[in-house]
């Protein structure tokens, strides 16, 4: 089994789990830009893998610790075995959704409307604790619906903690899971991160990280100085990748060098050939490479490169070398040879 005992500390930063995009070959992707930052799977469900077998959606490289699996349930035997299964794999930490308002997950009775049920989401925590010998971790929202979150989250937290987690994440908005679509709830709802450093105060041996609404290190580094133990970032992990992690590991962590954008494709070139190799597509990796550049000349060349070729038959490492050279001949130090 493998054990991080250092994962507290990664957990300064983290990229947060996002359906759809932070699958295996994004953390491994993410992982070239910084080799500190705490990265999440993809949201997997516990009847997926306890009665669906699906141990598949468990598969990961070795390079992407210190990684995180986050289990979606409401079962806390279901998530007892679940739990078992993802230390089992191998991930150095086990995180339940009690935050995505998706209908789908409502119907499946885990995510955010567990907000209204602490006493189950206890149990569930409890369970797993039980189970295996990582951390077991919540994320979760400051409340749902017609909620006062000033009431609820106190007591919610107060009732995982009781039950054994040591590690929360917090993002600073209520879900509306009646009215407002997944995405609608990613935005809308005001951020009240003023309410979660409130907590910090109540529970100061609970490590919370902030999620919501960060866009930059900057940021970044102004909320950990603000007392909050991490912070997660989301979507501007994902659609600006190196200007949220190539940096993160001198800045958020004291620890190495900058990383770039073209040693990160350099280092993708390899992992693409054994995909491939193993029968995958080049689509599937680059989708996840399309932001590398944002920002920089030559970006919407790379974009569109990638985003017209890679779901061809037989696309292979030379594409993303042809969409890299967009990039690189507009490069400061090429024009001045």
């Amino acid at each position: 089994m493998h054990i991080n005992a250092d994962i507290t500390r990664a957990a300064r930063l983290s990229v947060a789990p996002m359906m759809d995009w932070t699958d295996r070959h994004c953390r491994y992707l993410h992982r070239q830009l910084s080799g500190q930052a705490l990265l999440y799977t993809e949201m997997v469900t516990a009847p997926a893998l306890v009665r669906g077998g699906a141990l598949h959606l468990l598969d990961h490289h070795p390079a992407e610790h210190t990684v995180a699996l986050q289990l979606g349930g409401s079962d806390a035997r279901e998530l007892a075995q679940a739990a078992q299964l993802g230390a089992q794999a191998g991930y150095d930490e086990i995180n339940l959704n009690c935050g995505c308002p998706s209908d789908r997950v409502q119907s499946g009775t885990f995510g955010a409307v567990l907000m209204q049920e602490p006493g189950r989401v206890a149990e569930c925590v409890a369970a797993m604790r039980d189970a295996v010998d990582v951390p077991v971790t919540v994320k979760c929202r400051i409340g749902v619906d017609e909620q006062d979150p000033e009431e609820v989250l106190p007591e919610f937290l107060s009732r995982i903690v009781a039950a054994g987690c040591e590690r929360v994440t917090i993002h600073a908005r209520k879900a509306w899971l009646q009215g407002l679509s997944p995405k609608e709830n990613r935005d809308i709802p005001p951020l009240d991160y003023d309410l979660v450093q409130r907590m910090k105060g109540m529970f100061p041996n609970l490590h919370i990280s902030i999620n919501g609404g960060v866009a930059t290190l900057d940021q970044v580094e102004m909320l950990l100085d603000s007392g909050f133990d991490g912070v997660m970032v989301g979507r501007a992990a994902y659609h600006q990748p190196t200007d949220v992690l190539a940096q993160a590991d001198r800045r958020i962590f004291g620890t190495g060098r900058d990383s770039t954008a073209e040693q990160a494709v350099a280092n993708m070139l390899p992992y693409i050939d054994a995909h491939l190799l193993a029968g995958g597509r080049l689509h599937q990796i680059t989708r996840h490479m399309l932001g590398l550049f944002a920002g920089r000349p030559g970006a919407r060349g790379w974009r569109r490169t990638l985003s017209e070729g890679a779901t061809r038959d037989g696309a292979g490492p030379e594409l993303v070398e042809a969409a890299l050279r967009h990039v690189t001949a507009l490069a400061p130090e090429a024009k001045a040879v």
